[in-house]
């Protein structure tokens, strides 16, 4: 089999609507700044927004997984990734998040000792669709299922942060803050 690269940067290409709303964003930012900071203000806020924007931009066109004969190496922006030998992997599955912006889809694995990564590159979503995901899965599924012994092939218990969604947890720790700042109140009141 061919090895398969799923890189960021054939993924991740900004629309003329995300520069359009960075440009807004960054004019805005620029009058309030200009106003309330000076010219010296100003430009070291400009200058720090650049910086982590040239950043952000950097990481996400570096990420990349490879799947060989060797395992799967993964990397996130820095580095030359991390290969995981295939003897270490016991679990490839699809990770399925819901929000209000649409639903996003990424494939992770589980390793022998219980960590589970992500796969940058091979992922599906309403802002960044790939058409060709459940195909591209199904192929490393195939790389997984020829390197390894079937014995070796264990799926992990669901963890709580596969039963509750973000939102929930949003949610909850928000009701949490609440109840402190409540309780703050009333104890100094």
């Amino acid at each position: 089999m061919n090895e398969l690269i799923f890189r960021g940067k054939d993924r991740y290409r900004p629309s003329w609507s995300h520069v359009a709303l960075l440009a807004v964003l960054m004019a805005v930012e620029g009058a309030a700044a200009a106003v309330q900071l000076g010219a010296a203000g100003f430009c070291w806020l400009l200058g720090g927004t650049v910086v982590l924007t040239g950043l952000a931009l950097f990481l996400v066109r570096r990420t990349w997984t490879t799947v060989g004969a060797a395992g799967i190496t993964i990397c996130w922006g820095f580095g030359r990734g991390r290969t995981h030998p295939w003897h270490e992997v016991r679990w490839i599955d699809v990770r399925e998040t819901k929000a209000e912006y649409g639903v996003a889809r990424m494939a992770r694995i589980t390793l022998a000792d219980g960590r589970r990564r992500s796969l940058p590159g091979l992922m599906h979503s309403d802002t960044y669709p790939r058409p060709d995901f459940d195909v591209d899965f199904q192929r490393v599924v195939n790389w997984w299922e020829l390197s390894t012994d079937q014995a070796a092939r264990v799926q992990p218990p669901r963890l709580m942060r596969d039963r509750v969604s973000p939102t929930v947890i949003g949610l909850l720790l928000g009701l949490l803050i609440s109840v402190v700042v409540v309780a703050v109140v009333v104890v100094q009141g």
